[in-house]
This record gives structure tokens, C-alpha cells and sequence, in this order.
């Protein structure tokens, strides 16, 4: 459903199938769970083509909200120009707003930029 690494001190998840609305709360804390671990490090969001559900953009809309309540900085990545614009809209009404890439060597370096 997902994997993970570390690329530049950033931690990039890889969202790699939509679970499904069932899957929805375990993929989210799947998500958080690493970023916890990985903290403070700066988290990239790629949601692979495959996954680009209801279900995988809820949870990591969730895991955005969990990001911000840590202070750690989240984006996300996805080749879909509705689904970058859905993130942006959702993102933006829940806290610090969610950058969205349509590429992850961008997201990645911004993000390590960023934290420097």
C-alpha cells in the first residue's frame, strides 16, 4: 500500500494504492506513524497514479492535520492536475496550507530548502 525513504533529510512516502474507504484510517496512520518516527524531518506525499482515490486523499489530508499539530512540513506530489486542486482546496481549510507538486524531485527539494 505504501513505502517509504529517505532522500536530501527528507522522509518521502510513497502512496502506491487507494485502500479503499476501510483502508482510509490504517493508511493514515501508517502515514503518521512514520512521520513521527522520522520527525523533525520534512515529509514529501507522493500519491502514485494508482492511488489517486477518495479514500488516499482522505488520509492524507489527515496526515496533513497531523503534520501541522507537530510543526513538521508536509507537501504532496501527484501527476493529476483535479486531484493537485482538490488537495489545495481541502489543505488549505485545515490549518497551515498544504503545498501540492506536480513533481517529486521539486517537492523534495523545496522541502529540504525549506527546512535548512
Amino acid at each position: 500500500m505504501l513505502s517509504y525513504r529517505l532522500e536530501h533529510e527528507v522522509l518521502v512516502i510513497t502512496v502506491e494504492r487507494d485502500p479503499g474507504i476501510g483502508g482510509r484510517a490504517g493508511l493514515a496512520s501508517r502515514i503518521t506513524d512514520l512521520v513521527d518516527a522520522h520527525r523533525p524531518s520534512p515529509v514529501v506525499v507522493v500519491i502514485d497514479d494508482r492511488a489517486a482515490g477518495s479514500a488516499a486523499v482522505s488520509a492524507v489530508l489527515r496526515a496533513h492535520q497531523f503534520c501541522a499539530r507537530l510543526g513538521v512540513l508536509m507537501s504532496v506530489v501527484t501527476h493529476s492536475a483535479p486531484l493537485r486542486r482538490l488537495l489545495e482546496a481541502d489543505g488549505s481549510t485545515r490549518g497551515p496550507r498544504l503545498v501540492v507538486h506536480a513533481r517529486t524531485d521539486t517537492a523534495i527539494a523545496g522541502s529540504f530548502a525549506a527546512a535548512a
